[in-house]
């Protein structure tokens, strides 16, 4: 599947990140369980995706260490999708940052939107959806199942 434009649908674009996007950037996953952040990278990470946790005051969570932002993360880790967790006023300079490091997409996660940061992530070429969770929309389009882009058979649109 190319990778579809901000005006392909909703599903082309959810569909796209899941197939495509093997490395994670989560800037603001918490290291505690009782957090959202923890909750849905914890659940892509069980289905096979790769975490790179973004947080400047945290060792390591979920196994893996925590980078104090997407540059020096990106000195490690080929970062495809950045997954944010961050207020909306927050947005724009990661934006900004997941543009430098080359990352192929970047998600909003619920009550989180950034409408001009996000039309800049797509005039640059970027797969870029805003309000929604992560979590939620792949138990949708995968059923919840292991299916990762490393996976032989991708998820159909």
């Amino acid at each position: 599947m190319p990778k579809p434009a901000q005006t392909g649908s909703t599903a082309e674009r959810v569909t796209w990140v899941f197939n495509h996007c093997q490395t994670i950037a989560v800037v603001g996953l918490s290291p505690r369980p009782d957090r959202a952040s923890f909750d849905v990278a914890q659940y892509m990470q069980s289905r096979g995706y790769h975490i790179v946790p973004i947080n400047p005051n945290a060792q390591e969570v979920l196994g893996q260490t925590c980078y104090p932002n997407l540059t020096e993360a990106a000195r490690h880790h080929r970062i495809d999708l950045v997954n944010c967790f961050r207020n909306s006023q927050d947005i724009a300079p990661i934006v900004d940052e997941a543009l430098a490091i080359g990352a192929r997409a970047i998600w909003l996660q619920l009550g989180i939107r950034d409408d001009a940061s996000l039309q800049k992530a797509v005039q640059a070429g970027l797969v870029a959806l805003q309000d929604r969770c992560l979590k939620i929309d792949h138990k949708a389009v995968a059923g919840g199942s292991r299916m990762a882009p490393s996976a032989p058979r991708a998820i159909a649109a």
